[in-house]
This record gives C-alpha cells, sequence and structure tokens, in this order.
C-alpha cells in the first residue's frame, strides 16, 4: 500500500525538479454531510447557468447581454453603458464577499462555489459514471489497452466534450439570444465570432475541469497565494487535531478500555481493516487516527490534511466527511478531523466578531444597501447641463440670457418625447422649443437658452431646469445650473 500524498510523490519523482509531471490525483468519492452542501450547490449554480438563459422575461430572453445594441437585460431590468457604474460596484462587493468569507470561515469559495471547483465535481461525476470508483480507475489506467479500456475511455470523452461544448454554447447564449443561436448551431449556420467563443469556452472548461483540475487551483489562482494575509488564528479552518490523533497507527488502544469491539472492516479504498477486538493486555497507546489515509484518498488536490494547513487546501472538507465516517464505524467520536480555529485546537478562546470581520462585514453591508437603493430608485432618464463656453452671458432688452447644453439619455427601450421646463414659478423662462425626441437608448444634445432678470438681488438665485417623458411625468430629472452676468466676468 503506498502511503505517501500525491505532494510526496511528485518530489519524490522528480527529485524535487519543477518540471517533474505531476501524478495523477484519483479523489474518492464521498458522503456526508459537508458533501450533501456541495453537492446543493453544485446543483445550483449550475442550475442559474443552465436555466437563466432559457428564461423569458417580457416577451425576450430574460438574462442577455446584447452587445451590438448596448443593452444589458436582467429580468425586468435594462442597463445601459451609462450603468457601468453598477458593474464595478458589484465587482467590489464580489471582492468584499470574498475577503469576508475568508476572514471568518476560511476557502467557502474555493470549496463550494468557485467555478473550477463546481464543473470539476461534474467532470468527475462523468468520469466515475464511464470508467468506475476510484480503485477501478486506477486499474483501468495502468492497465494495456484493449477493447474495454477503449470504450470505457471513449464514453468518457465523448461525455466531456459533449458536456464542454453544451457549456460554451449556454455561455455564448447569454449574448446571442440562445434558442436562435442553437436552432443555427444545429444547422451548421453559427456565425464565426459564435463558433469562435463556443469552441474557446468548451476547450477552456474541458482542459481545466478535466484534465488540469487541481493545478488550476494549485499554480494558476493567486487566491491559494494571498489568502494567508486574509486568515489569522480566529479564522475557520480544516483541521486535524493533532493531540487527539496523534501517535497514528492501526491496531488496540489502551485508553479506549470502555469501547466495544472494534468493527471488523472501515470502508476505505486501499487501507487493509483495523484488527478487531477490545483493549486490553497488549494494547499500545496510540491516538484515534488509525492511518487508514482516507482524508487523502478524498482531497481532491492530493494533500495531507494531518501535514498541517497548506496552500493547496480549497477547504472543501472532503477529508471531515471521509474521517467521520471511519470514526462511525469504530464507534468513536467525530472531529478528529473538523472545522475549527487555531486558537480552538490551542485550548484558546476563539473571537469570531473581531475588528476584520465587522470592517468587512459593515462596508459588504453598505455597499450592498446602496447598490439596492441605486437600482430600486433608478430613473430611465438621465441628463447634463454644462455651460456653452462660448458665451457667458447675452444681454436683451428683458434681461440676461444663458446659453446651456444639455445632454439627455433615454434609458428605456421605447422612443419617448421629453418636455422643458424652466422654472415654472420662479422669474426664468425658456427661450425655443420645449420638446425633444429621444430614441430607446438615445442621446440628445439640446442648445438650451434660458432668459432671467438683471436685477442683483435675484441674480443668486439658480434656474431650476426639469426634464420629464411626455407620457409619463414620473421619469422626471431636475438640475438647477449656475446664471452668469456682468459681475461674473474676470
Amino acid at each position: 500500500m503506498n502511503k505517501h500524498t500525491a505532494k510526496q510523490d511528485f518530489e519524490a519523482a522528480g527529485n524535487f525538479s519543477m518540471y517533474a509531471k505531476a501524478p495523477k490525483i484519483y479523489p474518492r468519492e464521498v458522503s456526508g454531510r459537508f458533501q450533501r452542501l456541495r453537492n446543493a450547490a453544485v446543483w445550483w449554480l449550475l442550475g442559474m447557468f443552465y436555466v437563466f438563459a432559457w428564461l423569458s422575461w417580457d416577451g425576450r430572453q430574460a438574462v442577455l447581454f446584447d452587445l451590438p445594441a448596448r443593452k444589458f437585460y436582467v429580468f425586468g431590468m435594462v442597463f445601459w453603458p451609462q450603468d457601468f457604474f453598477l458593474l464595478a460596484a458589484l465587482l467590489i462587493i464580489a471582492a468584499l464577499t470574498l475577503f469576508f468569507f475568508t476572514a471568518l470561515a476560511g476557502r467557502l469559495w474555493c470549496g463550494y462555489a468557485c467555478p473550477q471547483t463546481v464543473w470539476t465535481e461534474v467532470f468527475l461525476w462523468l468520469e466515475r459514471v464511464s470508467e468506475g470508483r476510484r480503485i477501478e480507475r486506477m486499474r483501468l489506467d495502468k492497465a494495456p489497452w484493449s477493447w474495454t479500456k477503449l470504450r470505457k475511455k471513449g464514453t468518457k470523452q465523448f461525455l466531456w466534450i459533449t458536456f464542454a461544448l453544451w457549456t460554451g454554447l449556454t455561455f455564448v447564449g447569454y449574448f446571442t439570444p440562445i434558442r436562435d443561436l442553437v436552432a443555427r448551431a444545429g444547422s451548421l449556420n453559427v456565425g464565426g465570432w459564435e463558433a469562435f467563443w463556443v469552441l474557446f469556452y468548451g476547450l477552456a472548461t474541458y482542459g481545466n475541469a478535466g484534465y488540469l483540475r487541481e493545478q488550476v487551483c494549485k499554480y494558476m489562482c493567486p487566491y491559494a497565494r494571498f489568502q494567508s494575509a486574509m486568515l489569522d488564528k480566529d479564522s475557520l479552518i480544516v483541521t486535524y487535531d493533532e493531540t487527539r490523533g496523534e501517535p497514528r497507527g492501526k491496531g488496540k488502544r489502551a485508553d479506549r478500555a470502555s469501547r466495544a469491539a472494534l468493527p471488523v472492516a472501515v470502508a476505505v479504498d486501499d487501507a487493509p481493516a483495523p484488527a478487531s477486538g477490545k483493549a486490553g493486555s497488549g494494547a499500545s497507546d496510540k491516538g484515534d487516527c488509525i492511518d487508514c489515509e482516507a482524508c487523502v484518498q478524498v482531497c481532491p488536490t492530493g494533500i495531507d490534511i494531518r501535514d498541517g494547513l497548506q496552500y493547496e487546501c480549497i477547504g472543501c472538507a472532503a477529508c471531515i466527511d471521509a474521517c467521520d465516517q471511519v470514526m462511525d464505524r469504530l464507534n468513536w467520536p467525530r472531529g478528529l478531523v473538523r472545522y475549527s480555529t487555531q486558537h480552538a485546537v490551542d485550548h484558546q478562546r476563539t473571537h469570531l466578531l473581531r475588528p476584520r470581520v465587522l470592517i468587512y462585514g459593515g462596508l459588504l453591508a453598505a455597499l450592498i444597501t446602496a447598490v439596492i437603493v441605486v437600482v430600486s430608485v433608478r430613473t430611465p432618464l438621465a441628463i447634463d447641463i454644462l455651460q456653452d463656453r462660448k458665451t457667458l452671458y447675452r444681454e436683451v432688452a428683458d434681461g440676461l440670457q444663458n446659453v446651456y447644453q444639455l445632454k439627455l439619455m433615454n434609458k428605456s427601450e421605447n422612443e419617448r418625447i421629453f418636455r422643458i421646463e424652466v422654472d415654472a414659478e420662479g422669474p426664468y423662462q425658456l427661450i425655443g422649443d420645449d420638446r425633444v425626441l429621444v430614441a430607446g437608448g438615445g442621446v440628445a444634445n439640446v442648445a438650451l437658452t434660458v432668459q432671467g432678470p438683471t436685477a442683483a438681488n435675484l441674480r443668486p438665485h439658480r434656474p431650476s431646469v426639469s426634464v420629464y417623458a411626455e407620457d409619463d411625468p414620473s421619469v422626471r430629472r431636475t438640475e438647477a445650473p449656475a446664471f452668469l452676468g456682468p459681475e461674473d466676468r474676470q
């Protein structure tokens, strides 16, 4: 039985050479409470990705990023390039969310929600369907080529390629209406750029989730490198209780005299069961770790959690489920491998609500609230009023005139007529046409002339310029630009 981890095999095979081929990792399937959470996350996230593209809303695709028309549909909302600041806010929210949950509970993102993890789970499931369980896959790879091996490998490749292409097609379906795209793909009538991105995204999924797998997490993802800056001794991490588990090894436990006879077998692929019997004469004083290596066999990155926290650990908790199964069959307490903090392992007090968690959580809550408020009160109209730099003011018989450049953006999908109203109850008035026709999603530049009095006591008053939709006066924006006169001349 090979008791080395994949990491140790890699270092030994290459004699610490950076150019040695990384050994293939065969993660064993595992069941348990954390695996059920991971499965639920996989189903939820993949469901959103593959289903949302097919949903309809008001006669159109519910989620569609129409780049040629510069329209971004998200269910009942339409966003335009002018709303780009919302995308920046969402990216900041995503970063703060990552910082918050990492400080609180380690690499939850990596273990449960990262696209690399989610799609790798699917590819591993397809591999198990076509090639069998862990030990069967290992034997198949070592066996010489035969019809059975060719059939199983061919089936796996067919499933992988089909799923990867469907993933690429779905991805492009968020930028091109997916129903039309699938219909054209069936008749091989897909545009050049569409075909390129379907193949590119499909190949990326096939390579990353099918072959690279843990290599992406170890060497390509920067998060593994800087996660230590966000962790401290109060962060929840997957830990091995060394005090309870060591010294590890099989055999009878002198300190377990109160336990019943040990089970005859433990469900571990490559490890023989511990000897049955009761603790008694000849029993050695060993810890609870029987060195079955179940935690190593289920690890998707091939590490041994008993070596301590490592940057390769993605916090998936597969080792916790595997170890809990072994403890259950031995009728011993769970928790030899568990989520805990370094302070708890050292029998010190853990502080979950500490400054960094409160700061990240406060900023995250404030930003999410701000985005929700902005989106809920957003008006499909934006205006910008600038003073005309050519002429500061004009003197006329009845007073002064200022000329402005009004930039009007119609954020709705339909053509609209907008009315311009200037200081309805004040001394200022609009000179010229007060109606502007703007296409859906269009921008209009209007020369705006406003006339006002010359009396000095009225000059500090700013004219109120309102623009509203003729068919819906509630769609309204108001600004108060400065009104210049002779005393403003430099």
